[in-house]
C-alpha cells in the first residue's frame, strides 16, 4: 500500500523474499518495455564503455599465442577437410561398386581352328599343250596352265553371243520365242561361210526361224550364219551387237576377252581359258541356255537333224557346253560336268584351248583332253567328315576366366579334295553370363568355297559366371 504523504507520483513496491523489486516511475512508464529477462541482458552504456576501455588496456597477444591460435584454426580446418574428404571417398567407392555390379558383362568369345582336308594333294590331268583351266563350282579353282595369253577361240565366242541374246530376250523352257526373218546380210554370210567350208545352217531368202531354232543352230551345229541372224535381229547390225558382246564380257569380269565378230571366225576374237570358265558358269545360270548346250542333236529348218560334235555328252557326267576348232584356234572345248557327291550335285566347269589335231583332228583332241581333266577332278573330289557328332570344335572363352568346350550336335561334312582348307564360320548369340551344359550357343557353318554345311553348337560343360571380386574390380 502507498504510504500517506508519499512523494510526487512515484510508487515503491517492496518484494517479498525471493521476488525482485520493481520501481515504477510514472514519468518513465514508457521507457522500459518487453520482457524482464531481455531487459536484464542489456548492459548499461557505462558498463559497455568500461569493458571496451578494459579491452584497450589489455596487452597485445604474443607471437607464441598467435601461433597457438593459428595452429588451432589450421587443425580445425584439417579436421573438416579430412571429414569431408573421407565422406566423398566413401561415397565414390560406393557409387563405383554399384556401377561395376550393374555394368553389363563383356561377351565371351568362341575360338575355332582351321581344318585341312586330310590326304595327299591330288594332281589333275591338265593337258601338256595349249591352255586349260577348271573350277569346281562353289568349291574352288582346280588350276590352270599357260592361261595368261589371250588366244583365238573360234566358235566358243558363239556362247557369249547366245548369252547376250537370252539376256535381252528371255525364253521360258518350252517357249520357241518370236520369229526372226533371214535378212540379205544373213544370206550373204551363209553363202560366204559355205565357200570357206565353214559350219553353216542352211537358210534361204524370205525364210524365218524362231529364236529357239536360231540358238540351237548356233550352239549345236555351230552355224556361223546364225550368229549374223541373231546379231542383226537383236542390235540392228553386226557391229552394234559386237559392241554389246564386249560390254557384257566386261560386266562378267572377262578381262582378257576381246570380240571382233559374233561367231569367232575372225582370229582377232580372243580369250583365255579362265575367262571362258567364268562365261561357262554364267551361261549355266540361264535354264534355256543350259538345256540347249546339253542337246546331242537338234532339228533346224531346211535340213535334217544336226548332231552336236561334243561326242562326250552323257559320259563322265558331262552336260555340255561347246566345242570349236579352226586353223587359228586349233581344238577348243568348253565343258561342264556334274556328279552327285555326298548327296549334293557338284558341277565342274573347264576349258581347254589350242589342242593340236594329230591323227584324230583338233575337235577330238580337245574333247579327249577335257574329258581326262573332268575324270581327274571327280576322282579327287570327296565328301569329308571333318567333325563327328559330339566332337569338340571350339570353346567359349569368358573375360572373367571361365572356359567351356563347345561341340557339334551333328556330323559336319564338306566337299573338296585333300589339302584344301575348310572354312569355319561361327555365328553365336551374345554370351554374357553363365551357361548350363548342353546349351545351344550358336551355329557353325563349315565348307570349302560356297558349298557348306550348318550345324548347331552346344556347350559340353557348364560355363561358370563371374565372381563378386572380379565384377567389382574389372
Amino acid at each position: 500500500m502507498p504510504r500517506p504523504g508519499g512523494t510526487g507520483g512515484r510508487a515503491h513496491c517492496t518484494a517479498r523474499r525471493g521476488l525482485s523489486v520493481e520501481v515504477m516511475d510514472g514519468n518513465d512508464s514508457g521507457r522500459h518495455k518487453g520482457p524482464a529477462h531481455a531487459r536484464r541482458r542489456t548492459l548499461p552504456r557505462e558498463n559497455e564503455e568500461r569493458l571496451a576501455e578494459m579491452g584497450r588496456q589489455l596487452p597485445p597477444p604474443s607471437e607464441d599465442e598467435l601461433e597457438i591460435v593459428a595452429g588451432l584454426r589450421a587443425s580445425r580446418r584439417r579436421r573438416r577437410l579430412l571429414t569431408w574428404g573421407t565422406a566423398l571417398i566413401v561415397a565414390a567407392l560406393c557409387a563405383g561398386a554399384i556401377a561395376q555390379w550393374v555394368r553389363p558383362l563383356p561377351h565371351a568369345t568362341l575360338k575355332t581352328q582351321e581344318v585341312r582336308l586330310p590326304g595327299m594333294t591330288p594332281s589333275f590331268a591338265l593337258p601338256s599343250s595349249g591352255e586349260a583351266a577348271a573350277t569346281v563350282v562353289g568349291v574352288g579353282t582346280v588350276g590352270q596352265v599357260r592361261g595368261s595369253q589371250s588366244v583365238p577361240v573360234a566358235g566358243l565366242a558363239e556362247l557369249l553371243a547366245a548369252y547376250v541374246i537370252l539376256s535381252d530376250h528371255r525364253l521360258a523352257p518350252g517357249d520357241d520365242g518370236p520369229a526372226i526373218p533371214v535378212t540379205a546380210d544373213a544370206l550373204a554370210a551363209y553363202q560366204a561361210g559355205l565357200a570357206r567350208q565353214e559350219s553353216e545352217v542352211p537358210v534361204a531368202a524370205g525364210e524365218s526361224l524362231t529364236e529357239l531354232q536360231a540358238l540351237e543352230g548356233l550352239l549345236v551345229d555351230s552355224g556361223a550364219d546364225m550368229a549374223t541372224v541373231l546379231a542383226e535381229w537383236d542390235a540392228g547390225s553386226v557391229s552394234a551387237f559386237v559392241a554389246k558382246m564386249n560390254a557384257v564380257a566386261s560386266r562378267l569380269g572377262l578381262a582378257s576377252t576381246h570380240i571382233t565378230d559374233p561367231s569367232g571366225v575372225d582370229p582377232a576374237t580372243t580369250s583365255t581359258a579362265e575367262d571362258l570358265v567364268r562365261l561357262g558358269e554364267a551361261s549355266l545360270s540361264i535354264p534355256v541356255l543350259r538345256q540347249i548346250v546339253s542337246l546331242a542333236q537338234a532339228s533346224v529348218p531346211m535340213t535334217a537333224v544336226v548332231y552336236n560334235p561334243n561326242f562326250d555328252l552323257g559320259h563322265d557326267g558331262i552336260i555340255g557346253i561347246k566345242t570349236a576348232s579352226d586353223s587359228s584356234a586349233q581344238g577348243c572345248y568348253l565343258f561342264a560336268a556334274q556328279q552327285n557327291i555326298g548327296g549334293k550335285d557338284v558341277t565342274v566347269v573347264g576349258a581347254v584351248l589350242g589342242q593340236p589335231g594329230g591323227a584324230l583332228g583338233p575337235n577330238t583332241a580337245a574333247v579327249d583332253a577335257g574329258d581326262a581333266l573332268v575324270r581327274s577332278v571327280f576322282v579327287a573330289l570327296h565328301s569329308f567328315t571333318i567333325f563327328a557328332a559330339g566332337q569338340k570344335v571350339a570353346e567359349v572363352d569368358a573375360a572373367w576366366g571361365s572356359m567351356a568346350p563347345v561341340t557339334v550336335a551333328q556330323p559336319v561334312d564338306v566337299i573338296g579334295w585333300p589339302g584344301l582348307v575348310a572354312t569355319l564360320e561361327v555365328r553365336h548369340r551374345p554370351l554374357d553370363g553363365p551357361l548350363p551344359s548342353g546349351a545351344t550357343v550358336g551355329m557353325l557353318r563349315a565348307g570349302v568355297g560356297r558349298i557348306s554345311a550348318q550345324v548347331e553348337l552346344r556347350t559340353a560343360s557348364a560355363l561358370s559366371g563371374p565372381g563378386v571380386w572380379w565384377r567389382l574390380t574389372r
